[in-house]
């Protein structure tokens, strides 16, 4: 029985809660923190909300919360496993996970039971919306409006009921940008720990890191960080790419790494943002046992790749380089070195061949009217079969490989195998075993009858060294050693076995600063370095109109379709980073592009490979004395102007979107394909950016 001098219980509760709140500014959070809660409260004033409104306790119907959960199956699907997780980290602290849709309104909860039931009488529950315009001041309905990860502490909230709630919020947003959801962890503000805003967000990452890989399961992803160790975690950049390589999709830590916004990275190419091609990544990574490549960004950002893929839907990307590595002449037979691998996927074996338009059938295929590349065969010649050994200098994609093949073909061996070896793609742990082979029983996991190594596999014939620069310190002690006493001694054995190649090496590095660096053996570069010849890139060729002719001729895809005057003209003007190798990768995508017609015009070329053109254009022009806005010209960086300008043409193109919407921003959504959140903060950050 309650005593007569007693306060009632809502009284009571309602100085205790006062009592135990702690001001806002007692968490010593930054003035980024406080003035973002600023902004949010001068919001909940401007829309006539009221500090001490009643509470809404009508959530959504039975058959409308049926509705908005249907609508939001898969996001629910992809964030119950993540929240289950989520809540097993903060179980016993007086909270509870939350999923909101992308208007706010929460489809699933999960938590504490004591702190369901206090959360309850205050509406925080399934079916009931959170956005700022109902709830005011609150972590879901903030970090919708904003799109960032946010924390509101206690009296922060904006509505006095909510005080005694801490939230940590973050959006979940698809690959494109767009907001999803959000979700939350609300906690009594007398629980609140710091470390519950980074589980929560890499929550979120996990439900978009598992969106993402669900929207492009038939995509290539590329996974990467600048550490390698780092690739598999939550820290990974994941970026999906078409088959023409095109960048289609990124999660946030991609964005973050690459320092780029998502609109400015799919105005990107895998060639222009890596300087590689869909091909050379799906011929490296289709052996499960490839070690992460190591890439360079056009900003100098080092970084550590790796890219997955379904094989079968993409195994017609590098249907032109298999068929140039099939023997074509009447009477040659198929390679040794191919026979004795085709059992299983060869490791570390070299990328394709250098794109070129048919299979390599001698150096007289490689003259097409370009001066350095006759000088280049003239010199080749002069030393075949003289046991010279040839180094191939040049950029990525200049076509190394296929220069490789020509010489073997034009040799006295060329009925002997060509083995190619990728120095870069072979793990260290199977260095040895791949290139000496090994005996039965030489190490766990050995075959069954050991395996004959790379160097076995090319006697008698040429053994071609992809990427020689790449090749560990240990490795090229053994090789120096096998190549001056022509034996080699497979592992687990006692017997050398005598072996007779002929040595083609090829690199983009320059090993001369390697060996002043103690990264290369000098005795071995001077025992390799018999012949030195150096490809040129493409942009610095005469003959591009040939290539061309010579690249559709030998596509079956291509059915003898010509160049229109305007695509010619582009591809004169285009620099080619990707040089043979984009340039094969670019034919072969507008050939079917062209369909039925005889004839490719600049609307059959790869969307990429225009955004390229219009870059380096940018890139060559002098900066110009009046930049176009207001909001480029504070800019005191002719490269930021640019940028700017980019982000100044979007926020154009939202303005005249929502023009011609009538100013139904719903619609301009609908119609430009991202969400009415994002319009929002484009249009604020443009009025900034002109204040």
């Amino acid at each position: 029985m309650v005593s007569p001098s007693a306060s009632p219980p809502a009284a009571r509760s309602r100085r205790q809660d006062e009592r135990d709140r702690p001001i806002a500014s007692s968490l010593s959070l930054p003035e980024a923190h406080i003035g973002l809660i600023e902004q949010s409260h001068e919001r909940c004033q401007a829309q006539g909300l009221s500090r001490i409104e009643r509470l809404d306790f009508s959530p959504l119907g039975r058959s409308d919360l049926t509705v908005v959960k249907d609508r939001n199956q898969r996001l629910h699907l992809h964030a119950a496993p993540v929240m289950e997780m989520l809540f097993d980290q903060i179980v016993g602290t007086e909270s509870m996970v939350v999923l909101c849709d992308a208007t706010g309104t929460i489809i699933h909860s999960v938590g504490d039971d004591d702190f369901l039931a206090r959360a309850s009488k205050v509406a925080l529950q399934p079916g009931i919306n959170w956005s700022e315009g109902a709830k005011g001041t609150n972590a879901i309905g903030t970090a919708l409006i904003d799109e960032v990860p946010t924390l509101v502490h206690a009296d922060e909230h904006y509505m006095h009921a909510n005080h005694f709630l801490t939230c940590s919020a973050a959006p979940i947003l698809d690959p494109r940008g767009n907001v999803l959801g959000v979700l939350d962890v609300t906690g009594d503000h007398r629980s609140y720990h710091q470390h519950t805003m980074a589980l929560v967000k890499m929550s979120a990452r996990m439900i978009e890191n598992h969106w993402l890989s669900d929207d492009f399961r038939n995509v290539m992803r590329l996974h990467f960080h600048s550490r390698v160790e780092f690739i598999g975690t939550l820290m990974e950049g994941i970026l999906a790419i078409t088959p023409d390589g095109r960048i289609v999709g990124a999660n946030r830590s991609a964005l973050d790494q690459l320092a780029m916004s998502g609109a400015a990275l799919r105005m990107q190419s895998l060639v222009s943002l890596f300087g590689t091609s869909v091909g050379a990544l799906v011929d490296r990574f289709r052996s499960p046992l490839a070690t992460p490549l190591a890439v360079q960004t056009g900003h100098g950002r080092h970084l550590h790749l790796h890219a997955r893929f379904n094989w079968p839907v993409w195994s017609d990307v590098t249907e032109a380089a298999a068929q140039a590595r099939r023997p074509q002449a009447a009477g040659d037979k198929v390679e040794p070195a191919e026979a004795v691998a085709a059992s299983a996927p060869p490791v570390g074996a070299a990328p394709a061949p250098e794109p070129g338009p048919e299979p390599a059938v001698g150096l007289s295929h490689l003259q097409t009217g370009d001066v350095q590349m006759g000088a280049l065969v003239g010199k080749v010649r002069r030393v075949l079969d003289r046991d010279i050994p040839i180094l191939i200098l040049g950029e990525t994609g200049t076509g190394k490989e296929l220069l490789a093949r020509a010489i073997h073909q034009d040799s006295a061996r060329h009925r002997q195998p060509f083995v190619a070896v990728n120095c870069a793609s072979i793990p260290e742990s199977l260095i040895e075993s791949e290139l000496f082979g090994y005996e039965e029983g030489a190490f766990t996991g050995a075959r069954r009858k050991g395996a004959v190594g790379k160097i076995l596999q090319a006697n008698g014939g040429t053994l071609f060294l992809d990427e020689i620069g790449d090749m560990p310190l240990p490795l090229q002690a053994h090789l120096l050693r096998v190549l001056q006493e022509r034996r080699v001694t497979p592992l687990g054995s006692s017997k050398a076995t005598p072996v007779d190649v002929v040595i083609v090496c090829a690199t983009h590095r320059n090993l001369r600063v390697m060996i002043e660096a103690k990264a290369f053996r000098e005795d071995l570069y001077y025992r390799l370095n018999g012949l030195a010849v150096k490809l040129p890139p493409l942009r610095e060729r005469s003959d591009l109109s040939a290539l061309v002719r010579r690249i559709l001729d030998g596509d079956a895809h291509a059915r003898h379709l010509r160049l229109a005057p305007e695509a010619l003209a582009l591809f004169q003007r285009c620099t080619w980073p990707g040089n043979v190798r984009q340039l094969f990768n670019v034919l072969r995508t507008a050939a079917v592009m062209a369909g039925p017609d005889r004839l490719i015009t600049a609307e059959h070329l790869p969307d990429d490979f225009l955004d390229d053109l219009q870059r380096q254009a940018a890139m060559a022009a002098p900066p110009s004395p009046a930049l176009p806005t207001a909001t480029d010209a504070t800019l005191p960086l002719p490269a930021d102007a640019r940028l700017m300008s980019l982000e100044a043409l979007e926020v154009d193109a939202i303005r005249r979107a929502v023009e011609a919407a009538g100013g139904n921003i719903s619609e301009a959504s609908k119609r430009l394909g991202i969400s009415r959140n994002t319009i929002y903060r484009k249009l604020r950050w443009s009025q900034r950016g002109s204040a």
